[in-house]
């Protein structure tokens, strides 16, 4: 039987680094908004140069335990979902950008997801849920004929069906799935009666809710993915 290689590979000084200032931040040594020590405070406590602490901090930015901001000094991360989702927006952004069939697999994905939401939201919903979700249908309507304010107004109101789960995750998933979409959100929306049919679908979607009928919900929720699908397209 051949010898299993038991060769110690040498690790980089900003790895160790790495796991001590994750260890302190994990083990309650440090917590959330708390600064990190100074580079020259912790080059003398691990007994290292400048650059493998630099290196450490800027991975620890990387994975959202610690926020570095010039000039000051970095600060230990509150984490949340929405903060932990906010870490992949670059990579699924490229992710999309590089292939028409991911956006596909990302709107199949929401249309899953938002179904589920919805029903949900139809079952647990109050009535304070329901008077925010007609104040942001109202900031919709309001909001006909400028395109940023009505799309923001839009996946503010799709968040808020997710939120009523009272699951933070949910929220955070819903967010970041609608802002990876908003960037391939076509002129299409904006098309004379588009609006105003997105206005309608989302009323019937919110009578549903506030009438806790789950089935319609979902039904009227799904019309309106299926129609406003095309909406999202990457540019020709």
């Amino acid at each position: 039987m051949a010898n299993v290689s038991e060769t110690i590979v040498r690790r980089k000084l900003s790895h160790e680094v790495f796991d001590r200032l994750k260890a302190m931040i994990t083990g309650g040594e440090l917590a959330p908004g708390d600064a990190m020590p100074s580079e020259r405070d912790l080059m003398d406590r691990f007994g290292v140069g400048r650059p493998a602490i630099r290196e450490a901090m800027q991975a620890l930015a990387n994975i959202g335990l610690i926020t570095i901001t010039h000039g000051e000094r970095a600060r230990v991360q509150q984490l949340t979902a929405k903060s932990i989702f906010q870490q992949v927006d670059l990579t699924a952004n490229i992710l999309l950008s590089a292939s028409p069939d991911s956006l596909e697999h990302l709107k199949q994905a929401r249309r899953f997801f938002e179904r589920g939401m919805v029903r949900e939201a139809s079952l647990r919903a109050t009535p304070d849920d329901v008077v925010r979700l007609q104040e942001t249908l109202d900031l919709q309507s309001r909001a006909v004929g400028n395109p940023e304010s009505f799309i923001s107004a839009d996946m503010r109101f799709h968040t808020q069906i997710a939120a009523i789960s009272g699951n933070p995750i949910f929220e955070a998933v819903s967010e970041a799935m609608l802002s990876w979409l908003r960037q391939y959100h076509t002129e299409l929306l904006l098309w004379t009666g588009r609006e105003a049919l997105t206005l309608t679908e989302h009323a019937l979607i919110l009578r549903c809710i506030g009438e806790h009928q789950p089935e319609e919900a979902e039904a009227a929720m799904v019309k309106h993915l299926d129609r406003s699908s095309v909406l999202y397209a990457h540019s020709a």
